[in-house]
């Protein structure tokens, strides 16, 4: 349990009591900041006279969490094959164990995709219809390895959903890795092909929870992997071929997320998705992305989403520090507004204020709470692991992680996106329930509440501004004055009344 104390996750937790009946609210205080707390415990007790005031109404719950984490991939695994034990271990853990981050919701990749060391499928044998030289070999070396030891870290377990990023070029219209679509005399293969990926990685003793269609449908500009689909042409291959074919093969227990890409897009996927009781039968849920701004969370669209479906899921797939080489051992760079995303230098112009520049940390914390605030239910970062360069990655499409390491000099550097991700994962589990809260209208200073199943309940407060805030945090007849500082994220734990 020594890697705790590096990367301060175990601390004791400081027990905040007040003697008079205002101030009777028990809570445990966590806490991350720009001044150098990382998930560190501490007494945040207020002593000040005005206070901004949050309510819970427990009462009223909301949506039922799936889980928090982040994606399994061929460059990080790749990364941790080539550290020390020691260091491949300290990092499994902090994602994985209990005492760490304790990931719970996971994502990989079904054949290569820009964050694999090069290009390949698993069925490489042009026109094997019955994908009969199927074979998963490309992963055994690095992905399975990776996903088995986090698999023997984690006491509480995780699921794990697969995207494809392109089906092989021999069953596409254009013949190529990027773009181009599915040609429809392959809509059976490609639906095998998800069935045969489910045993092969059963056979290698990983259950898999589910899938999405396909990463970003509408394409990625035509730089790396991509297979498009309108709305009905996914509605169309899932109803009419992979959920018969999955329910036919005895996966039908597998979950099955539609569209993949970034929430401005929603409501035509979504109205597709859920047209008829026909059509929605085999889709449990929606995937999206943040990508289409850096700052703006689209909550017209999430709860479109949720009123379309308000029974399916509604998942955060993939986020991350795009366009960026990540700073190394510079905690200051990731709560400063130094990075800039695609937007900022390719978006065309009209669009072009939704990408200013921004503080990494900020964009987490903002979009993890937005999205719970708007019945988003699972929240699922990008890799998990990157080097000191934002790969590797064959397309040289570099991006920022919550762990960079530097391999050649076995270095690990735990960046404050690990801490930011942790004060989600760590304290709200699987099944718990968002519960409905009042809080300043102050998009600066955000709120999120849920409810866990063993009956705690975690607060997280994120403070943009530089200046402290004071605050009353109040649970039916309790009350407790709370401290937070400048540019900081707190998560507080309020013990079961079980």
């Amino acid at each position: 349990m020594k890697y705790l104390k590096i990367y301060g996750l175990l601390m004791l937790a400081t027990v905040l009591m007040a003697c008079t009946k205002e101030q009777s609210l028990q809570v445990e205080v966590y806490e991350t900041s720009a001044s150098g707390n990382k998930l560190t415990a501490v007494n945040a007790i207020s002593k000040a006279d005005t206070l901004e005031k949050i309510t819970l109404f427990p009462e009223k719950e909301l949506q039922t969490i799936t889980g928090f984490g982040g994606a399994f991939t061929e460059s990080s695994a790749y990364l941790l094959n080539r550290l020390s034990k020691k260091n491949r271990d300290t990092i499994i853990q902090a994602y994985f164990s209990k005492e760490g981050a304790n990931y719970s919701l996971t994502r990989t990749h079904m054949n290569s995709c820009d964050f694999s060391l090069s290009q390949y499928s698993y069925a490489p044998v042009e026109d094997d219809m019955q994908l009969e030289h199927f074979s998963v070999k490309e992963d055994k070396d690095d992905l399975i390895p990776m996903i088995k030891d986090a698999m023997a870290a984690s006491e509480d377990g995780f699921e794990i959903f697969v995207s494809p990023w392109t089906a092989p070029p021999w069953m596409k219209d254009n013949k190529e890795w990027v773009g181009g679509k599915l040609l429809p005399e392959y809509y059976d293969t490609w639906a095998l092909f998800f069935s045969k990926y489910i045993d092969a990685y059963k056979a290698e003793g990983i259950d898999l929870w589910g899938f999405t269609v396909e990463n970003e449908p509408h394409g990625n500009g035509n730089n790396w992997e991509s297979m498009h689909y309108t709305p009905d042409e996914m509605t169309n291959f899932v109803q009419n071929h992979l959920g018969p074919k999955l329910e036919a093969d005895g996966h039908g227990d597998k979950i099955i997320l539609g569209y993949d890409q970034n929430r401005e897009g929603l409501k035509e996927w979504v109205d597709s998705m859920y047209a008829t009781e026909e059509s929605s039968k085999y889709f449990d849920g929606t995937a999206i992305h943040w990508y289409e701004s850096t700052y703006a969370v689209f909550p017209e669209e999430l709860q479109y989403a949720h009123n379309k479906a308000p029974n399916k899921l509604l998942i955060e797939t993939e986020g991350c520090i795009d366009s960026e080489v990540p700073a190394w051992k510079d905690d200051t760079w990731y709560w400063s507004k130094e990075a800039t995303d695609w937007g900022f230098d390719w978006r065309e112009e009209e669009k072009k204020y939704l990408h200013p520049k921004y503080a990494p940390v900020n964009r987490y914390a903002r979009d993890i709470i937005g999205c719970l605030n708007n019945w988003v239910d699972g929240w699922v970062d990008w890799n998990m692991v990157l080097d000191t360069q934002g790969g590797p990655n064959w397309f040289k499409n570099w991006c920022a992680a919550p762990v960079i390491v530097d391999p050649d000099k076995d270095e690990v550097y735990f960046t404050p996106l690990y801490y930011t991700m942790a004060h989600f994962s760590k304290y709200i589990r699987p099944g718990a329930k968002v519960i409905a809260l009042e809080s300043p209208a102050d998009k600066k200073f955000m709120v999120t509440a849920a409810k866990n199943p063993d009956g705690s309940i975690a607060v997280v407060v994120f403070n943009e501004e530089p200046q402290a805030r004071d605050f009353s945090l109040t649970l039916k007849e309790e009350t407790v004055n709370l401290h937070i500082e400048g540019q900081a994220l707190q998560t507080i734990m309020i013990p079961s009344r079980k």
